[in-house]
């Protein structure tokens, strides 16, 4: 006689990290708004309300879900004292999910806090930047530059990889000079002779 399997009651934040990493596997084929809470609940063997005893409304189970990957991006782009380690790991982000990314934070009628989400991913890699670069306190044109710099790393990864350039070094090298030029314009502004 076959005994039946014991269930294995999770904690609250086991359960929580579940439902998330389950909202992320889906992300990977499908856009977020395609990802509904009856599949995530049913993959991992609870009620949909039990779903919602995790998180309040389906928004709050999305914006989980999108904060998660945002510090899957950061995790690829590590901080740390080599700014081209940031790039590469960032590039190297973008390039292997560049489908699920841009449906994610390029389409267009985004939610504000799908873009919320997305600025203060975009911040985290500015300060980072600065950081590693040794920029302690810089200047706010510096600051304005850096976070716009950001904004131009993107558009030219997703250009880039959406033509299946393979030459992640040309890339990661563009953006590393472009880099240096917008920080020496940027301190040129801030310090006019």
């Amino acid at each position: 006689m076959s005994e039946a399997p014991t269930r294995v009651r999770r904690t609250a934040a086991d359960r929580r990290k579940q439902l998330i990493g389950i909202g992320l596997r889906m992300l990977t084929v499908r856009p977020i708004h395609q990802v509904t809470v009856d599949e995530v609940a049913a993959e991992a063997g609870i009620s949909r309300s039990l779903l919602f005893h995790y998180f309040p409304t389906k928004q709050d189970y999305y914006v989980e879900v999108v904060r998660a990957a945002g510090r899957r991006l950061l995790r690829s782009a590590q901080p740390g004292d080599d700014t081209r380690a940031i790039v590469e790991g960032y590039v190297a982000f973008i390039e292997r999910r560049r489908t699920q990314y841009v449906g994610l934070f390029r389409a267009s009628g985004l939610d504000d806090w799908v873009k919320e989400i997305h600025d203060e991913t975009q911040d985290e890699l500015s300060v980072r930047v600065m950081s590693a670069l040794g920029l302690v306190e810089p200047p706010e044109p510096v600051v304005l530059a850096v976070r716009a710099w950001w904004a131009f790393a993107e558009e030219l990864t997703i250009e880039w990889t959406g033509r299946e350039r393979t030459d992640r070094g040309a890339l990661v090298s563009l953006l590393l000079g472009a880099l240096d030029n917008v920080i020496s314009l940027a301190r040129e502004v801030d310090e006019p002779s």
